[in-house]
């Protein structure tokens, strides 16, 4: 019986088929997802700099 498979060749096989090649690469872009923790706050960036210029020198 030459054309018989033993459990074992069947297993290699069904292995092979099932994990002879390796998956697709993900790209690292398609891996990480940016979400703002916070909404932005227009107010939070109004602050003049300036500011205490005029406030102490007049």
């Amino acid at each position: 019986m030459p054309d018989a498979k033993t459990p074992q060749d069947q297993a290699e096989t069904t292995r092979r088929i099932r994990f002879g090649k390796l998956p697709e690469r993900i790209r690292l872009e398609d891996t990480t997802q940016a979400i703002p923790a916070t909404t932005p706050d227009p107010s939070r960036d109004s602050y003049n700099h300036d500011e205490w210029l005029t406030r102490n020198a007049l």
